[in-house]
């Protein structure tokens, strides 16, 4: 048998070479050899007579052979994949200490303060991260809760499941009870139910947003909570209820027994029902923006009359493009690119929105009525899907008032993905060509605008916490520190980009994992900051690996997994979530393979969430402890400019304009003395040319 690629042994013959026309002896020297080109020539296969096979035996032919074929490319792909890991350096793979054994399959995670928030099937579960025990079970649902929120309000904990009927509800987690606020867009009449997609809370907790999609439309409600009110309500009980039902409603929800007897539990934390906590009060309701249509306008002064204090100008609203003129320029697109438009077209999905509770800036141009207090969300940034713009609404309204935006960010092209700081103090905007722009709010100014590298898309913005790196390690500068911003951007293509921004000095992008072509089970599917451990990131690849990454370096240090006896359910999408105040995350390792699905008793079946904390690592646990630097080592140090008080700021500044001033005039009187001299050697010459000719 052959085929087109040659076999081994093929390889190894050598082809017979023949000539066309009579034999002929040539001559013995090679000057006499004939010039005539290769084409007079013609290659004989020995085997040729071999692939002369009647039907159906050509095709088996070409089937083994092609079966040959994928097995030696798949044999020279092993071969080079453990080329690879043996050149590679072995990383040390850390086990988790504690463990978290659920009778529910966990859908999501959340943590605030020092509570972890599972949601499971008919509800969520509250433990306690230190001890890992159960305290609290919420379990009154008929569905599955799949998405999961915790905000931390000080001593209060405001938490927000959604279940997959898209329902989602409002808890007030307070010292040893659980209050169920509000189910925000529970209605009596199924056919009028409406779904929520995304939810966001403010810092601090004033105000909630909620996207709810429904009858074929979609909108945004925001909410101003009422968090003086639950703090005097859950303090000062009015309790309503006869003692029967308060004390059925008091008592811990009720566990399956076969829980209790395989679970230790510490169950001290118990439902409320009894007390009604105050509803949030809805300010506004916001809309996708309307298609660009042609104008009612008459003149140009009408466009500008309907703008007031210009709120709302670059939205592309209020325009003075008619109606004939949108209908010739769809005319000429659908006669340019016809062959590319011809055929059946998917409908196109409604438009998502993304949202941010901005503070008070200076960028942003509020009315003297609408200031709010420090530390208080004011504006709430939105922007739509395939929108060029970035759409500012002040959050001091009521719902009577018309919910026009008080100003638009406008961009040059449509914005994919944008972030917000955890501290409100810097936004991203990432477009669809992938140019990114850098804000920093709470100084009023623009960081710059810099491009990922050409057909890198951004798919998700994550920052860091701001470090540097001091006598080769990673530290938290002590102190605030201003206009200094560091993300990590995950692409589409698996790629990932720092992109850091300092002052005015302009933006940076330095690459940390290319995009893999080979293997592509090593692909990142997420990232996680971790704001306890100066300059890394959680890297979670498809194969189900976790790397910990140093970004100074880009050098993967570390990496986690949990017991062989386990595995990830889907390591693609990993259900982890990271804490911010604690050296830790938590991750879902799923079933032990050795479980015997097929058991009558479900409960038999445990699914179990690892956590790993870094401090049990001798690695990680100096890193841990010893990540801050004061301030007054880098300003002994006159390494970092920017912690230096605003005076000797300004007077390094002078001296440095003053050294350079100097060079660069002892550099000019060098220069002028150089050509002083050559010119005067010149003249020198040509007076000894012109009166002593002979001389020369």
């Amino acid at each position: 048998m052959s085929s087109s690629k040659k076999t081994q042994t093929q390889k190894m013959r050598l082809p017979t070479f023949t000539r066309k026309g009579p034999l002929e002896v040539p001559s013995p020297t090679e000057k006499d050899w004939s010039k005539d080109s290769m084409e007079d020539y013609v290659i004989k296969d020995l085997d040729l007579g071999v692939d002369s096979l009647p039907q159906p035996y050509r095709m088996i032919n070409k089937l083994v052979n092609l079966l040959f074929d994928w097995a030696w490319e798949l044999i020279e792909e092993r071969d080079m994949l453990k080329e690879s890991e043996s050149d590679c350096i072995q990383l040390t793979v850390h086990p988790p200490l504690k463990e978290i054994q659920l009778n529910k399959m966990p859908n999501c995670m959340a943590i605030a303060q020092d509570y972890v928030f599972i949601g499971v099937a008919k509800g969520f579960f509250i433990y306690n991260l230190c001890n890992s025990k159960r305290i609290c079970a919420w379990e009154k649902l008929k569905v599955d809760v799949t998405s999961i929120w915790a905000t931390d309000l000080g001593s209060e904990i405001l938490v927000a499941p959604l279940d997959e009927m898209g329902i989602i509800r409002l808890f007030y987690f307070y010292k040893d009870g659980l209050f169920l606020i509000k189910a925000i867009n529970e209605v009596d009449d199924t056919s009028k139910q409406s779904i929520c997609v995304k939810m966001a809370i403010s810092q601090g907790g004033d105000f909630a947003a909620f996207l709810l999609q429904g009858a074929g439309d979609v909108w945004l409600d925001v909410y101003k909570l009422p968090k003086e009110s639950w703090l005097k309500e859950v303090e000062h009980p009015q309790v309503t209820l006869n003692a029967k039902k308060k004390a059925r409603q008091l008592q811990p929800n009720t566990v399956d027994p076969t829980t209790t007897d395989n679970l230790e539990m510490d169950m001290n934390i118990c439902f409320r029902g009894d007390i009604k906590l105050s509803v949030p009060s809805p300010i506004m309701k916001i809309k996708p923006p309307k298609p660009i249509t042609g104008t009612t306008f008459k003149s140009p002064l009408e466009v500008f009359a309907k703008i007031e204090d210009c709120y709302g100008l670059g939205s592309g609203q209020n325009h003075f493009i008619k109606e004939s003129q949108w209908e010739r320029q769809a005319e000429i697109f659908q006669a340019s690119y016809r062959k590319f438009l011809d055929g059946e077209w998917e409908e196109e999905p409604l438009s998502m929105a993304t949202f941010h509770f901005l503070l008070p800036s200076c960028l942003i141009s509020m009315p003297a009525e609408a200031k709010s207090p420090s530390g208080v969300a004011c504006i709430l940034g939105i922007h739509w899907t395939g929108s060029h713009n970035f759409f500012l609404y002040s959050l001091n309204r009521t719902l009577k008032d018309k919910a026009d935006p008080e100003g638009v960010w406008p961009c040059a092209a449509p914005i994919a993905v944008s972030q917000l700081s955890c501290s409100s103090s810097y936004l991203v905007l990432a477009c669809e060509d992938g140019v990114l722009t850098l804000w920093d709010l709470a100084e009023g100014f623009p960081l710059g605008v810099i491009a990922l590298p050409e057909g890198c898309i951004c798919q998700s913005i994550h920052f860091l916490k701001y470090f540097l790196v001091h006598k080769r390690q990673n530290m938290f500068p002590e102190g605030p520190v201003k206009s200094q911003m560091q993300c990590v951007v995950l692409c589409t293509d698996a790629s990932l980009y720092l992109v850091a921004a300092s002052g005015t000095q302009g933006p940076t992008i330095s690459m940390l994992v290319e995009r893999p072509i080979k293997h592509l089970d090593k692909a990142i599917c997420a990232v996680a900051p971790v704001p306890t451990l100066p300059g890394m990131v959680l890297i979670f690849s498809k194969n189900g690996s976790v790397n910990l990454m140093d970004i100074a370096k880009a050098e993967v240090i570390c990496a986690f997994a949990p017991p062989r006896s386990y595995h990830l359910e889907v390591p693609w999408e990993p259900l982890f979530v990271v804490s911010s105040h604690h050296p830790c995350f938590l991750l879902h390792g799923g079933c032990p393979d050795e479980t015997d699905a097929t058991k009558d008793n479900a409960n038999d079946i445990w699914n179990s969430v690892f956590c790993f904390d870094f401090e049990d690592y001798p690695l990680l646990e100096n890193i841990s402890k010893n990540c801050t630097v004061p301030l007054r080592d880098l300003r002994d140090n006159k390494v970092f400019p920017w912690v230096l008080p605003l005076e000797e700021r300004c007077q390094r500044f002078l001296q440095k304009s003053f050294q350079t001033l100097k060079k660069n005039q002892e550099k000019g009187h060098n220069e002028l003395w150089v050509r002083f001299r050559k010119y005067s050697m010149i003249l020198q010459r040509e007076n000894v040319k012109k009166f002593c000719p002979g001389t020369l």
